[in-house]
This record gives structure tokens, sequence and C-alpha cells, in this order.
């Protein structure tokens, strides 16, 4: 029998052991919000492309979050899957579903980047990219290069938590830096210097996205606790069918974020055109691209929150894997302080700080309506951060016990039921306002279930919930 591997995420003080993991996590999820973020940011300012960029930029987006989410279905899937399959000393199971993982996510890559390019206008359609023709123009371009990056993005997004499950959080953030990095320097060059526009924004984008999908590459050839072999390389079905579950509670927080992205900008669209500032052809585009701007901010802060919990899967797991819950009790405790943390400082910026935080997007260049709905838009629509921090935190750290049907089942009612159904319930009696409202409702409600769930599981871990020392059947059957 071969000696069990990571022992130390059973000896490590758990504190340790949260900072080791779950920083570099942040990281790495922080610099992957950044390469749309950066994008808008230059975007905005660039004088001949303004809201209108912008705009085309926020139509974009939840098209890459429907590769992303595929991707961190396999991805934190398979990460949770090893981990708890290396604690149990199931090697097999752990390299066969690695190499599983990597033919899937090749394989589905390909299929959604020929969807793209075959179906590029209905689906910007779809998302609201006929606000204005300018906008539409601007979005076309954009996504067609953005989708030529879709197999090197996906790649490197499903890699990292697997390179994170192998040991090596360090390396999984240095690989996303390293993109985001390239990204960063190009932009300005692209759009500024050659004068590329959207297409120099979305070149540099990929250019960073394949350069982080080739060190994942390098890493996947000299993995430490798992050696990847030729018979690594096949689907292995029933495998996918075991790890795949653990990673659909992360793919429907992000495709549901998508169907929400869908109903707000649609809403946003019908009802902007009806308002008598935003219904005038010149404003338009500015409630789209402020929400945008919103969202973005948004993803930084859930990036964080998302970042800690997911950090802590390879933890969690392989203590649950190995006997041990009182360990994966202690850490929750600290998860959700963390947590609750982030989503206060979160809250007192945007509370406090609405107009530095929009000046960073070109409002400068824009009119006194763009900054006057930035502003309320802040404030309304972020203004229960810190319960959407933890409530993410309590789907992820589900996922980590293997509980995937109840994480997925709370996702889904968080951003389907809620999201999608309050998104477009509220403009109804508020107008453009009820898209704001949408977000903070949402969330209020979904905290009072997650209430119940904490506790669930604080019960379930705690020193009666499970005798120390008996391995639970969470997934290694």
């Amino acid at each position: 029998m071969h000696q069990k591997s990571n022992t130390f995420l059973e000896t490590e003080p758990v504190g340790r052991l949260m900072r080791r993991y779950a920083v570099p996590c942040i990281i790495s999820l922080l610099v992957a919000a950044l390469y749309n973020i950066v994008d808008q940011i230059f975007i905005a300012n660039a004088s001949d492309l303004g809201s209108y960029g912008n705009a085309a930029n926020t139509v974009v987006f939840p098209l890459t979050v429907v590769a992303l989410a595929i991707a961190v279905m396999i991805g934190d899937g398979c990460c949770a899957f090893v981990s708890l399959s290396l604690g149990a000393n199931c090697r097999e199971d752990a390299h066969r579903s690695i190499g599983s993982a990597i033919v899937l996510c090749v394989s589905l890559s390909l299929i959604l980047t020929a969807l793209y390019l075959l179906l590029s206008e209905p689906i910007l359609t779809v998302f609201g990219g006929r606000v204005n023709e300018e906008t539409f123009f601007h979005s076309k371009e954009y996504f067609f290069w953005i989708t030529l990056g879709v197999p090197f993005y996906m790649f490197g997004q499903a890699m990292n938590p697997i390179i994170r499950s192998d040991g090596s959080p360090k390396y999984a953030m240095a690989a996303t830096l390293a993109g985001a990095a390239v990204n960063t320097v190009l932009d300005p060059l692209f759009i500024f210097v050659f004068h590329w526009g959207m297409m120099g924004a979305a070149v540099a984008t990929v250019l960073g996205q394949i350069l982080t999908a080739l060190l994942s590459v390098h890493y996947l050839c000299h993995m430490k606790a798992v050696r990847l072999e030729k018979s690594s390389f096949d689907l292995h079905l029933p495998l996918a069918r075991r790890y795949l579950p653990l990673g659909i509670c992360s793919f429907l927080s992000q495709i549901s974020l998508v169907a929400a992205m869908a109903a707000i900008q649609n809403m946003t669209l019908k009802y902007g055109a009806r308002d008598p500032v935003f219904g005038q052809a010149q404003y338009a585009q500015i409630p789209m691209a402020v929400l945008g701007i919103v969202m973005k901010f948004f993803q930084i802060v859930i990036s964080i929150a998302v970042g800690m919990a997911a950090g802590c899967i390879p933890i969690v797991g392989y203590n649950v894997g190995a006997g041990r819950p009182e360990r994966a009790h202690s850490l929750f405790a600290r998860l959700l302080a963390a947590e609750a943390a982030v989503g206060a400082v979160a809250l007192v910026i945007v509370e406090l700080f609405p107009r530095p935080l929009i000046g960073i997007f070109g409002a400068a260049g824009e009119s006194a309506y763009y900054t006057e709905f930035a502003v309320r838009c802040f404030r309304v629509y972020l203004c229960m951060m810190v319960m959407a921090t933890v409530n993410k935190a309590t789907f992820i750290y589900l996922q980590s016990l293997g509980k995937a049907l109840l994480s997925t089942a709370l996702s889904m009612v968080r951003e389907v039921v809620f999201g999608v159904g309050f998104a477009l319930l509220l403009p109804r009696f508020f107008g453009l306002d009820g898209v704001l409202y949408s977000m903070p409702v949402s969330d209020v409600l979904t905290f009072l279930l997650s209430l119940i769930v904490i506790r669930y599981t604080h019960r379930i871990l705690s020193p009666t919930g499970l005798p120390r020392g008996r391995k639970t059947d969470i997934i290694i059957e």
C-alpha cells in the first residue's frame, strides 16, 4: 500500500493551513477576475470607446462566465475528489480522475468555442448587445477574439484547483498571476499605442490566458502527490460521475449568475428605454455600462469570499476523508468569521466611496447622469454584501464535505429562484430601480436559509456529531 500523501493537512494547525491555501486561491481568483476588469478600465478610459466600449464589455462578460462555469465544475469537482481520495489513500482514483478531467475540459472547451463562433450575433442579442448600434459593433469585435481564447481560458481555470489539490497552491497562484501580468502590460499597448480598440483588449487577454495554460501543462508533467500515467488520460466515466457532482455547485453558482445577468441586462435594456433620461439614444448605454462596473466590483469581493472557501476544500476534504471532523469544524467557524469581515469592509467601501470607484472607469469623460446612476447603483445593489459573502462560503463549504445535493439546491435557490425571479419581478413595480433592488432582496432571503444550513453543518462536525477517527462515506465509496 502506498504511503498517504499530504499528511501535513491532518497535522498542521488549522489557521496556518487556511492561510497557506486560502491566500493563493484568493489571489488566483482575483487575478482571474481582473482579466475582464483590467480590460474594462482601459476600454473606459479610451476616448474612442468610453461607455460604449464599457457596455460592450458588460454584454460579453456573462459569456466568459459560461466558459468559467464549465471549467470550475470540472476543476473544483476533481479537486475535492482528489483531496478526499488522497486522504483515504486511494491514489489510483486520484490520478485517473485528473486525467479524465483534462480530457473532458479540452473536449467541452472546443465545443463551446464552435458554438460561440457560429451563433455570435443571436447570443449577443440575448445579453442586451443591441442597446444601440455602436455598442453592438464593439460587442461583436470583442466577443470574436475572446472566443478564440476560450480553450486556453477553460484549461487554465480547470487546472488551477487541481494543482492546489496536489499541494501546490503557490504554483497555481503564480500561473494565474503570470497570465494577468501579460494582460495588464499588453492592454494599454494594444489599445492606446497600436490603436486596436476592443480587439486589442481581447487579444491581450487571450495571450495572458495562453501563458497560464502553458504553465499549467508544465506543472501537470511534474506533479508531487499524484503521478499521471498514460492510462490516466481516458474519460473514465464512472469516476467522472463521482467527481462532477462535487463541482456542480461551482457550475451552478456561475451559470446561474449568467442567467441572472441575462435577466438583469434585459430588464435594464427594457426599463432603461422607458426612463426619461436613459430612453434618449445618447444615454441608452449608460445603465448597461454602469451595472457592468458594479458587477465587476462585486466580482472582486466575491472572488475573495470564494477564494477563502475554495482554498479550504483540500484541507476539509482530506481531514474528512481521514476521519478528523473536529478539524473541519474548527475551520468552518474561522471561515465564516473571515467571510463576514470581508463583506463588512466591502460594504463600507461601496457606501462611503462610490464616486472614486466609478472614477476608475472613466467617469470624468461621461455625463452627470452616468455618475449619478453609478452612485445609486453601488449603494443599493451592493448593500447586503456581508450576507452575500457568508452565503457563498456556506455553499462552497458544503461542497468540500461532499454534500453536493444540498450545496447545489441552495445555490440554485439563490441564483435562479431569487436572482432571476426578483430581477424579472421587481422592475415591474419599481422600473429601473427594481433591477437594483433585486440583489439585496435575494441576499437577505438566502441568508435566512444559510443560517439553517450553518447550524446543521456545525452540528454534524461537532465533537459529538461524528466520532473522531471515523471515516465518512461522503464520496470514497
